[in-house]
């Protein structure tokens, strides 16, 4: 799309950019050009047109649109096929529907706003207006079925690594699902899948990122955080959509190359913040508490139970709470 393309060539100069220059690369008229950098203006980008210079991207506050998370996506699969919607019940409902009618591996679906978000165990994931990032990325990877619950695990990597390019944060895992900042759940991921007997159809990683939330309900205020109020500065949230989707694609990569962690385990325990921490782990036939001590190839968390005994915890069965703490 053209303004797509124009908003590209804007952010990646630094002085002026000619109406010249845009007319050759993007063959297009003077007209066109002068067109789309005044719509781009009505959507909230601040461009300065100088006589014999051209023009030059002033300033971008936090617009989320299809132009702004086309244009800072450098990947080559994750996201080339864009879905951007101001306002729709969950991307993960649409990037089921979509797979269900042959959308491509990689097709990205962001929303400014779900009415009915959904976290682990059927949960409620607060999904406002305008300051948070909600999105939903179709995988048909050649698996088993039973390899599907560790996807989150490289999802959860990819948005660690993408707010720590982005922002500059030292991002930490919660085991499975949770990415946290100064011990504060900043993202939550719900993965979603549809599979045969023996082979996957698609999977679905639902990432949730609080970016510039600035309050938090008083039931959740001591474990909740958002972006801005760890850096005390709002943020673009295009650019960390593109740093998720480039650190994806690098992850994944390197997931499918085994079907499973072992590329990834060391990386992943590094990050993981429930690492040689006290934890309660939270089943239906029974809890019991313990250390956390990392995960296996599987994505299986490693628990050291009390008596001494190990115990490998699969996601989808239980839950993980800190003894001390969140995490």
């Amino acid at each position: 799309m053209l303004k797509t393309e124009i908003l590209r060539m804007l952010k990646e100069t630094e002085g002026y950019v000619s109406g010249q220059d845009i007319c050759e690369k993007l063959q297009v008229s003077r007209t066109a050009v002068w067109k789309a950098i005044r719509q781009l203006g009505e959507e909230g980008y601040e461009i300065e047109a100088v006589r014999n210079r051209g023009y030059h991207l002033k300033m971008a506050g936090d617009i989320l649109s299809y132009e702004e998370i086309a244009s800072s996506l450098e990947t080559r699969w994750a996201g080339k096929n864009l879905l951007y919607f101001d306002e729709v019940d969950s991307t993960n409902n649409v990037i089921k529907r979509e797979a269900e009618n042959g959308a491509p591996h990689g097709t990205l679906a962001v929303a400014d706003y779900q009415s009915g978000g959904k976290g682990r165990r059927g949960r409620v994931w607060k999904s406002p207006h305008g300051v948070g990032i909600w999105m939903s990325i179709l995988l048909r990877p050649e698996l088993t079925p039973s390899s599907a619950p560790m996807m989150t695990l490289p999802a959860a990597m990819a948005v660690a690594e993408g707010i720590r390019a982005a922002c500059g944060l030292d991002t930490k895992i919660k085991w499975p699902n949770d990415v946290v900042v100064n011990g504060k759940k900043v993202c939550g991921i719900l993965t979603e899948m549809s599979a045969e007997l023996d082979a996957i159809n698609y999977i679905v990683p639902g990432i949730g990122i609080n970016v510039n939330t600035e309050t938090f309900p008083e039931d959740i205020r001591a474990t909740a955080t958002s972006l801005y109020l760890e850096t005390g500065r709002r943020i673009r949230r295009g650019p960390v959509i593109g740093a998720v989707m480039k650190a994806f694609e690098e992850v994944y990569g390197r997931f499918m190359e085994t079907g499973d962690m072992s590329q990834l385990m060391e990386d992943y325990n590094a990050r993981l913040a429930n690492r040689d921490n006290k934890v309660q782990v939270l089943r239906q036939e029974g809890s019991y508490t313990g250390t956390a001590l990392g995960i296996n190839d599987r994505g299986e968390l490693m628990v050291r139970r009390e008596d001494g005994t190990m115990e490998n915890v699969l996601s989808g069965e239980v839950s993980v709470r800190g003894i001390y703490g969140y995490v």
